[in-house]
């Protein structure tokens, strides 16, 4: 006769799995006699996050690297399968949390593909959507660049970029009441139309931002050290980047123009000119840790044109009336006909897509799976990485532009 299992026991050895760290990929009998394992992270500020990087080193030479990520794991794609699609929102905002904006964007273009809607949103609520989305994607390449400039050692630019980013913060305050997770794109509309005086306030914080650009691409990316320390360093060739699903701002240092603002022409920006920078190696090679910077750089630029024409439209073409309700095309009940659907959309890091499984039944997606820009352009990190100086890897990883919130989900 079987014995029935003891559950405690059972209980208490899951318990114990749970609470050992994950395992290395390299035992200390995998190693040669000059070889070292070295651990960067998870506590560590130069892993921009919880992720820990299992390093063989030959003295200062790198030999291998292995991302351990799972740190910051919240069952983003769990919940969704538990809520109704529109209150899934505040956990799409928690992914790449400093750049909530393009999360709801491209989340609830999604759903209002898969309802049919979207050809009926109204210009003012697409160009809303639109100057919200360059907002935060200035935001976001201020942190990537402040970030890592101190991370080669300048600390001055990132106080500069904290201090502009500010604004923006400021402004997505009056907008919708939070300055990190914001819950304004609805699904059908806004939470909000903007507030009274937002266009000028945002007219003049352009005016001002312009000559703060021209300041710190001449200190940060032009300067000696930066370039000795990023040009020729993380070289990613084109093909790799294609081979590893790399997209974004790392894709376009490498030299491809692709971008999915021009590609799919999406939303109003068909209406907006703007251009697309690429990696063209002027201090280097092409596809190394200064294009990459570059380009963020450069990407800014250009969002401030495209704010700029924004608010041009809301001032003349689609200015606000008595009549303009924001949450007009708001639907009640969620319920999408029976589909597989998938959605992406041009992010500050690259292509983040969303993919869908409705039953038709229910406003609660069967399947709700996400496309992680970070995750992608993370995986290729051992690639570029191998026989490079140690200190030059905090100068690669840097240039990839991660955010945990995003890679784990």
């Amino acid at each position: 006769m079987k014995q029935k299992p003891n559950l405690n026991s059972t209980a208490q050895n899951i318990v114990s799995k749970l609470n050992k760290s994950e395992p290395t990929k390299y035992r200390q009998d995998d190693l040669k006699a000059d070889e070292m394992l070295i651990n960067l992270g998870p506590q560590h500020p130069s892993t921009h996050g919880v992720l820990r990087l299992e390093i063989i080193t030959d003295g200062e030479v790198v030999k291998d690297v292995v991302p351990h990520i799972g740190y910051l794991h919240r069952c983003f794609e769990k919940h969704a399968e538990s809520l109704p699609y529109n209150q899934v929102i505040p956990f799409v905002d928690r992914m790449d949390y400093v750049a909530s904006m393009n999360n709801e964007h491209i989340y609830a273009m999604g759903v209002e593909r898969m309802l049919g809607i979207a050809d009926q949103i109204p210009k003012r609520v697409e160009y809303i959507r639109v100057l919200m989305s360059e907002l935060n994607r200035i935001a976001s390449h201020f942190i990537a660049i402040g970030t890592y400039g101190m991370d080669i050692g300048a600390f001055t630019p990132f106080f500069w970029v904290m201090r502009d980013r500010e604004h923006i913060l400021r402004l997505f305050e009056w907008a919708s009441g939070a300055r990190l997770l914001y819950n304004y794109i609805w699904v059908g509309g806004l939470f909000y139309d903007l507030p009274l005086g937002f266009e000028e306030r945002c007219q003049e914080f352009v005016h001002y931002l312009k000559p703060k650009l021209t300041e710190l691409e001449k200190v940060l990316i032009e300067n000696n050290i930066f370039i000795s320390r990023t040009a020729n360093v993380g070289v990613l060739p084109l093909n790799l980047a294609i081979n590893y699903g790399v997209s974004g701002p790392m894709l376009r240092g490498s030299g491809l123009k692709y971008d999915l603002r021009k590609v799919d022409a999406y939303s109003v920006y068909p209406e907006l000119d703007f251009n697309i920078p690429v990696g063209k190696g002027m201090m280097g090679s092409t596809g190394d840790c200064w294009d990459r910077t570059w380009v963020r750089m450069q990407e800014i630029h250009e969002s401030v044109k495209i704010i700029e024409q924004c608010l041009a439209k809301l001032l003349t073409d689609h200015k606000r009336n008595r009549d303009f309700d924001p949450q007009a095309l708001v639907p009640r009940k969620i319920r999408p006909k029976a589909q597989d659907f998938y959605i992406r959309g041009e992010h500050p890091k690259g292509e983040l897509g969303f993919f869908f499984r409705a039953d038709g039944k229910s406003d609660i997606p069967f399947r709700c799976k996400a496309r992680s820009c970070s995750f992608s352009n993370l995986s290729v990190l051992p690639e570029i990485s191998r026989g490079v100086l140690l200190a030059d890897l905090v100068a690669i990883l840097g240039s990839v532009d991660i955010v945990l919130g995003e890679v784990d989900r």
